[in-house]
């Protein structure tokens, strides 16, 4: 079996292993697409907080069953896409159905090897049918469900100033849950090619690029209000803490995403604005299933989200590219 195996920081290489052999109530699967994520990149720089090398990554997977256990739902060929965070099921946020936060959770492609391979055995549990989207739509629908779960945890949004900053996929899959549930989106980043996707995809009611004057256009955007809820994507301790400055008085503060580190911020502006601060880990099932509603009602532009894409031979010379901002790349994808 082929598998890509980020070595150590910067070193990706195509290894040869034994093809996985299923344990009790393990499915086989055969992978069929797998997404490229920030988490990805960060592997391979060598800065994901979580990791030990050498690892396969990959968890943002459409695949087929290859082998299901005695009496499973599924069936050989059958289209899956597999959860990536494998929770226990026991503790104190499983039994809460909060599986995103378990206080064991093993996620796939980063506590223990993913799908950048031929073959994967997970539980079946972790599995999800997916008749009616393709591999490639199956793929992206992890870091999609990232998004929806963030905006869920934000609460109620028709007609509420939103802004997200960071236009990467996380920060795009939180746009549009946003918009599906009736925020006014604006977005904020340093790139112009993401901030143009925005508006010309996505639909965001205004953006605003990161540089001199751009709290005097966040401010003009809100009539001097700043935000009912500002979401953060930028994976930056920097941005950060600079986003508790752009959320209104009694508005709400979600971090999408981790830094190896502390933030900071100021406690007497933090407290004068009564700001509600959130994290948002992962996803949920439910969150997973709302992103399969969207998809399947054409809410979702996952044609033009999907913007390269390389088969796992090559995929180790395209990673590097894929890292450099004049690529370009929204979502890409590794065809196995």
């Amino acid at each position: 079996m082929k598998a890509l195996v980020c070595e150590a920081p910067g070193r990706l290489a195509l290894h040869e292993r034994p093809a996985p052999v299923p344990g009790p109530g393990e499915a086989l699967l055969r992978i069929r697409r797998v997404g490229v994520c920030g988490t990805d990149y960060h592997i391979f720089q060598g800065n994901q907080p979580y990791l030990a090398y050498p690892r396969v990554m990959g968890h943002e997977i459409g695949a087929e069953i290859v082998s299901a256990p005695a009496g499973s739902r599924f069936a050989p060929r059958d289209p899956v896409l597999v959860m990536p965070y494998l929770s226990c099921g026991a503790c104190i946020a499983c039994r809460q159905r909060r599986t995103n936060c378990c206080t064991r959770l093993s996620v796939l492609g980063v506590h223990q090897d993913g799908a950048m391979a031929e073959l994967l055995a997970v539980p079946e549990r972790f599995l999800l049918p997916c008749e009616g989207i393709s591999a490639e739509q199956a793929a992206m629908v992890e870091f999609l469900a990232i998004g929806a779960h963030a905006v869920r945890r934000a609460g109620a949004l028709a007609d509420r100033r939103v802004l997200v900053v960071g236009a990467g996929p996380i920060g795009i899959a939180v746009m549009l849950f946003a918009m599906i549930h009736g925020g006014i989106v604006t977005a904020f980043d340093l790139r112009g090619d993401r901030l143009e996707f925005c508006a010309d995809v996505l639909g965001v009611a205004a953006t605003v690029a990161l540089g001199a004057g751009d709290e005097a256009a966040l401010q003009r955007l809100t009539e001097g209000d700043c935000y009912d809820v500002v979401f953060d994507a930028t994976g930056s301790a920097r941005a950060m803490e600079r986003g508790f400055g752009f959320v209104a008085h009694g508005g709400s503060y979600v971090l999408v995403s981790i830094v190896a580190g502390e933030i900071r911020f100021s406690d007497p502006e933090f407290h004068k604005r009564e700001t509600t601060l959130l994290s948002s880990r992962n996803a949920t099932e439910a969150d997973f299933a709302e992103v399969f509603r969207a998809i399947r009602a054409g809410l979702v532009p996952t044609s033009r989200l999907a913007t390269h894409s390389a088969p796992l031979e090559e995929a180790a010379e395209a990673f590097a590219h894929w890292l450099r901002p004049e690529s370009a790349v929204i979502k890409a994808m590794i065809e196995i």
